[in-house]
């Protein structure tokens, strides 16, 4: 059953990543929906959720937390050993493609723990797998949209996106099979969504966002933005 709800995953994903492809032309608008869609997914989320099934404290804060500030400074140290080895080879300040890839890496990654969640929730019952496969299905939209952009963004070609997004789709699906095989501790899925919360508002607030008011700084991206946190918004409270 969890292998055929994460169909409806791959769908979704693709489905986000051909809107991303269909607005190129009002580009500032897609990256500022991308962003609030990334800091929606991360604060309303992926924190909260780590938090709960991290569960243990190092020195008075929470492991998740703790890997949060973690993946966030490993996403700039990654990004900013990259820029510099490029700048050494004479390619300036130009964005580097690896750190898209590896963005859109780290997204795959996430379905894949998405599809391994799903596959858990329908272990527990129904009801659990169900309320579980809502939000997974739904905030996959979210998740393609956001893997074809960060790839694109960082100067890579259509094709590689495209490659990142099918990968992205079919994550979900692996992940759901394999819990015919084995099951995630909670405590070591918790420690991991802290850690790819973190990189991942690094590159909401240090790269989407400041891209999409470069050339257009513009109301109607700040809007794009909210409604991205509020659709995310909207999304945790239905799957709740």
């Amino acid at each position: 059953m969890a292998v055929f709800v994460a169909l409806g995953a791959f769908l979704m994903t693709l489905a986000g990543g051909w809107v991303a492809q269909r607005v190129s032309d009002r580009r500032h608008l897609v990256l500022g929906f991308a962003g609030g869609l990334m800091l929606g997914v991360v604060g309303l989320d992926l924190l909260p959720e780590a938090v709960d099934a991290a569960g243990g404290v190092v020195f008075g804060v929470p492991a998740a937390l703790l890997l949060f500030v973690g993946g966030f400074l490993t996403a700039h140290l990654v990004e900013r050993s990259l820029a510099v080895r490029q700048a050494a080879h004479g390619a300036g300040e130009e964005r580097v493609p690896q750190v898209g890839l590896t963005a859109a890496a780290a997204m795959v990654g996430h379905s894949l723990m998405d599809g391994i969640a799903l596959g858990a929730a329908f272990q527990i019952g129904g009801g659990m797998g169900a309320a579980v496969a809502l939000a997974v299905i739904t905030h996959d939209f979210a998740d393609g949209f956001n893997t074809y952009t960060i790839t694109s963004l960082y100067g890579n070609a259509r094709r590689k996106a495209l490659l990142m997004l099918y990968a992205d789709a079919l994550a979900p699906i692996v992940g759901a099979a394999t819990t015919l095989l084995f099951t995630l501790p909670e405590e070591l899925l918790g420690c991991y969504l802290g850690f790819f919360g973190g990189a991942l508002l690094y590159l909401a607030a240090a790269e989407i966002l400041p891209e999409a008011h470069h050339d257009h700084p513009a109301h109607s991206t700040l809007l794009c933005t909210v409604a991205g946190v509020g659709f995310i918004w909207l999304v945790v409270g239905i799957a709740e």
